[in-house]
Parts: structure tokens; sequence; C-alpha cells
């Protein structure tokens, strides 16, 4: 199939694991957003092609999916920024998740990890207590800021090559949430998740080839927040607190 000025040749992954790519021809829109392009297939041409989205502004993180082989949030990705030469897109599921359908991946993995890595908020005061007076200039506000942007949606996760080669590795997504919470000082979590983030499937499995970093759709630096939370574990051994 060949594309024409107002016309787009999309191949999308339809199946599980085993599945394959289907090609469609999708009208070529001005402003047109990838997302854009799969809602029109599953309205217009085949109802049974399963994606997730809810906002559509770049809020939620669930519409991330492969474009042209490359994780990308699809509501804010628009075709003319990842079209082909030829005209064409390729879109598929997330990379390093398990496929359910067409390109709906199977979550769990990412958010147990999450809470693996000690993800949680742990409190230190209750609705009685006076409210904690945090500076926004501290270096440790300052650190937590950089990273708490963080909307879930899997991209740094999909890019991860660590995450290929090692599934038990916790990833850039968990980890980054662990550094946002260490630095956070109303937390009362931060030995336990020092000591979850510092065996051999966190901080130290990283390899620092920061594809995390480049594709974040937020601007966040998953390797700064590793790099942060390798120093911490390794003061902490110091110190004798692992």
């Amino acid at each position: 199939m060949t594309s024409t000025s107002d016309k787009l040749t999309v191949r999308v992954w339809r199946g599980a694991a085993d599945g394959e790519f289907r090609a469609y021809d999708v009208p070529r829109l001005p402003s047109q957003t990838v997302l854009d392009v799969v809602t029109h297939i599953q309205r217009a041409i085949d109802p049974n092609l399963s994606y997730r989205f809810a906002c559509r502004v770049g809020m939620c993180g669930s519409c991330a999916m492969s474009v042209n082989g490359v994780a990308r949030w699809t509501c804010r990705t628009h075709v003319d920024k990842v079209v082909d030469g030829n005209g064409e897109l390729e879109l598929g599921p997330l990379r390093n998740l398990p496929v359910i359908k067409d390109l709906v991946c199977d979550m769990r993995s990412f958010f147990d990890k999450w809470a693996s890595a000690r993800g949680y908020f742990h409190p230190t005061r209750n609705r009685t207590d006076d409210l904690e007076r945090i500076s926004p200039t501290s270096r440790a506000r300052k650190r937590a800021d950089a990273g708490v942007e963080c909307i879930g949606c899997g991209v740094c996760y999909s890019s991860c090559d660590v995450v290929s080669w090692r599934p038990d590795y916790l990833g850039p997504a968990a980890l980054n949430r662990a550094w946002t919470l260490i630095n956070d000082v109303r937390d009362g979590g931060r030995a336990e998740r020092i000591a979850a983030v510092a065996g051999d499937s966190g901080c130290h499995a990283c390899h620092t080839h920061i594809s995390c970093t480049e594709r974040c759709p937020k601007g966040i630096s998953p390797t700064a927040s590793i790099a942060g939370l390798k120093r911490a574990t390794a003061l902490a051994a110091l110190k004798g607190e692992l």
C-alpha cells in the first residue's frame, strides 16, 4: 500500500504476543496526533482494535505505545514529527511488558516494581499535627521536585535495555519514585527504601544508557535519580546501615 498526500498508511500490531502487523489507510489531517490516528482506526475502520487512553492532554500516561519502534505518549505526539520518509507509521505495544491484546499491555509488573522499591509515602505525622514547613529552595526539595512529575506512562520502562536483559530489574520509573521519596523530609520510610533499591535488581543494575531520560515525555531524568540512589546506597553501606 502506498500513501498519498492526503492519506497515511499505518501498520498496527494486532493480537497478543504472537500477533502480527495489519495495515490501514487513514486520512492525513493537519495537527494530527498519533492517538487521533488510532482513534480513527478504531471508530471508523476496525472497532475491534484495543488501546488505552483517558485524558488526551498528556496527564494520565495511559496512551503510551511504540511509534516506529520508539516508545512515546501518543496524545501529544504529532504525526508530522514521527512519520517516516514513505509517509508510514508503525504502531505497536510497549516493549518489556506482556501484551494483552493489540496495543494494550499488562502493566501489573510495572507497578509491582514501584511497590518493591517502596514507592509509597510513609507519613510521620497525623491529622492533628501541625503541617511541616518545607523550604522550596532546600536541596532535598529541589531533588524531589526534579522527579515528582512522573505520570507512570511506562515509556522509560519500555525504552530500558536493562529491563529487557533482566526482567527482575526494578526499572527507571520505580527507582525515580524511590529517589523522590528519599528526598522528602516528611517521609519515614527512608531506611527500608534504601535497602529495597540497593539489591541486585535495584539501582546498581543500571548501565546508564540514558534512554529513559531521552524518551521521558515529561522531561524527567531517571538517570540522575538512579545516580543519586547509587550514592545514597553506597553511603548507607559505608555507615553500616545496609
